[in-house]
């Protein structure tokens, strides 16, 4: 009965080519979106298709050490009360705190080191800046210290907050430059600008890091940005930030057309938990961008177009190295 009823639609009825001609249609257009890496649905792909038709490009980072490290420190954190930054070094370098900087200031001091004023001493800043900020203060730090610095605006200079948004200065903005001049010759990266958000009066958010760059000898100015660890590998769910992905700031326009991101050197010590998320055998090696969860090996991310973790697109990734380098 059937198969009388399709002679007859054959014979009689357009739909039946309609039908025929469009369902030829959507497999093959779905079959030419999956070729070129768009994203097809489930229900349109193949049984024995795979994700790993198409190659995750591997993006060329260059390896540098970072000598920098600036967290947070312990306890609370208010602009009358000050806050307790912790700075690790692996040479002696000092650190300037700067309250109240003006952000049109901050951003003309890193353009100049874009266009050619290497900000590579504390002197250098305070002359970039042009005096745009309340309060300054400024620690040596030694390479083996690991104690934390509290910096304080002083009662006497009576500002209790730095007015309402949008604010026209950052709380606290942190630099961290080497402190001999041999030291400056042997890194690429020559200082860390860390802008903080302190809590007040007017605006209450929890102190926190608002944004941190690198500045290297080049003129070439970074941001850096956290990597992502699944938290059933680390056992956690927080941010992975011991390796910080950096991608050049705006508006450094010639730092972008580099040809290579560099990546910071890491230490990654024994017992972190980094068992890739798809094997659990091998260890996280692979970073997968835009979405930058660090999560599976070398052997499993060629077999993924979508991020096992988020299921982001997977545009390019990079290897994590592993190296006796400061964390950040």
């Amino acid at each position: 009965m059937a198969a009388v009823f399709l002679v007859t639609l054959y014979e009689y009825s357009p739909l039946f080519y309609i039908s025929v001609v469009s369902l030829c249609f959507v497999v093959t257009a779905a079959m030419v979106m999956g070729w070129f890496g768009f994203d097809v649905p489930v229900i349109l792909r193949s049984s024995d298709e795979t994700e790993s038709h198409l190659l995750t490009p591997e993006k060329q980072m260059v390896q540098m050490t970072n000598p920098f490290t600036l967290k947070l420190g312990s306890g609370p954190a208010s602009v009358t009360d000050g806050v307790s930054v912790g700075p690790c070094c692996l040479e002696p370098c000092v650190l300037s705190c700067f309250w109240g900087c003006k952000v049109s200031a901050l951003q003309g001091a890193l353009q100049a080191h874009q266009d050619g004023l290497k900000l590579s001493t504390p002197q250098n800043y305070l002359e970039a800046l042009h005096l745009q900020y309340h309060y300054s203060q400024t620690f040596h730090i030694g390479n083996l210290d690991r104690v934390e610095c509290h910096t304080q605006i002083p009662a006497d200079h009576e500002i209790k907050d730095f007015g309402l948004l949008p604010r026209e200065c950052y709380p606290l903005v942190a630099v961290l430059t080497l402190a001999e001049p041999e030291a400056r010759d042997a890194y690429n990266i020559v200082a860390s600008v860390t802008v903080i958000h302190v809590p007040d009066d007017k605006y209450s958010l929890s102190a926190r890091v608002l944004f941190q760059y690198l500045l290297t000898s080049q003129g070439n100015m970074y941001e850096l940005k956290p990597l992502f660890m699944s938290a059933v590998s680390r056992g956690e769910s927080e941010p992975f930030h011991s390796e910080q992905n950096t991608q050049p700031r705006e508006p450094n326009d010639e730092a972008s057309r580099g040809e290579h991101t560099p990546v910071l050197e890491e230490d990654w010590s024994e017992g972190k938990g980094r068992d890739c998320v798809v094997c659990q055998n091998a260890a996280v090696n692979k970073v997968l961008l835009p979405c930058r969860h660090a999560c599976v090996c070398d052997s499993c991310v060629s077999h993924f177009q979508h991020c096992p973790i988020c299921r982001a697109f997977v545009q390019e990734s990079f290897t994590l190295t592993q190296g006796p380098a400061a964390e950040q």
